[in-house]
């Protein structure tokens, strides 16, 4: 609806004259709406900037290609751009996100099997190991990690070796995520630094306390 001149329409979506606002109330709403239409235009930015570093790789990469005439099919992933002076290094990264389906529950029996029996012979930390691999977290979700991490476990127990072809046959691919990621080399050392592209991560040195007179 459109707001009267003269009026300001709160939280709660009543009109409110602007003579009965505080002028803190209006001092706070202008900051807040300058700094949101800021954040708007630095995402916008961040999204472009985004969009235009996947197609400029995307077409790097097919023209790299072209120089030794192969055809590069599928996604594009995992791609590492170097400048000529070494200075700079780009990364282009494609995470799968990965579930599991129900044969992981397979799997957690014949785990549980194995585990009984060892713990018999004082192995407890063998329970510990996999209690910890098939925790879950607060929204109820299992880490892929953790549970694929008892795959790289040197055990020969049939039972065992059942369950570790169960969890890698439960393994979907819901998804995929693409990054990209920029970092700049520290002085004349091998190491890189990011950097940052996420506001949570750029710092921002605090300035001094006004001092009081």
């Amino acid at each position: 609806m459109s707001i009267p001149e003269g009026f300001r329409q709160d939280a709660k979506g009543h009109l409110v004259p602007e003579v009965l606002i505080k002028p803190i109330d209006l001092a706070r709403d202008e900051l807040v709406t300058e700094l949101v239409n800021k954040a708007k235009a630095v995402s916008g930015a961040l999204g472009a900037f985004k969009a235009s570093a996947f197609g400029d790789i995307k077409a790097f990469v097919d023209l790299s290609a072209e120089q030794y005439k192969a055809t590069i099919g599928g996604k594009k992933g995992n791609v590492t751009l170097l400048s000529f002076d070494g200075r700079y290094k780009i990364i282009h990264a494609v995470q799968d996100s990965i579930k599991f389906d129900e044969r992981l529950q397979a799997a957690r029996v014949l785990i549980d099997e194995c585990a009984a029996e060892w713990t018999q012979d004082a192995r407890s930390e063998v329970r510990v190991l996999v209690n910890e691999a098939f925790r879950t977290d607060k929204a109820g979700e299992i880490s892929t990690g953790r549970v694929l991490g008892l795959r790289r476990l040197d055990i020969q127990d049939e039972r065992w070796q059942r369950a570790m072809q169960a969890i890698s046959e439960a393994v979907q691919v819901v998804g995929s995520k693409s990054y990209i990621r920029v970092y700049e080399r520290l002085g004349d050392s091998d190491q890189y630094a990011p950097i940052p592209l996420d506001i949570a991560s750029i710092y921002v040195p605090d300035t001094a306390s006004p001092t009081l007179h």
